[in-house]
């Protein structure tokens, strides 16, 4: 019988790769994002303190559909939380996720709305 590991231990041996290499500082805090079936999640982290500076998720605004649309205000949302908090340039997790759909919508729609990363 053929084992396959699950989908959701492959994105984590992906994710813990990636933060190997990735931090996030005061001047420089890394944009992380959650993705589940119901809701996306986005919050800005200080890694050296242990801090979430900003945080936000379409649960927060009440969007009822996980799809690129909801994706789309999740990055403009935590994007304004991070110009209001002076946070202007941060460092993209996308969490193991492939930059792919709603990581992807999620990302762009942060850039546009004056996010640097």
């Amino acid at each position: 019988m053929i084992k396959k590991e699950s989908r959701n231990n492959m994105r984590i041996k992906r994710h813990n790769r990636i933060r190997k290499n990735l931090s996030g500082t005061k001047e420089l805090p890394r944009l992380n994002v959650f993705r589940s079936n119901a809701n996306l999640y986005a919050q800005i982290i200080d890694d050296v303190t242990g801090n979430t500076l900003v945080s936000t998720s379409s649960l927060e605004l009440k969007l009822d559909k996980n799809n690129i649309e909801t994706a789309k205000k999740v990055g403009e949302s935590i994007a304004k939380k991070a110009l209001d908090a002076k946070i202007t340039e941060v460092v993209f997790d996308r969490s193991g996720y492939l930059y792919h759909g709603r990581i992807k919508a999620l990302a762009e729609s942060a850039r546009e709305a004056g996010l640097k990363f």
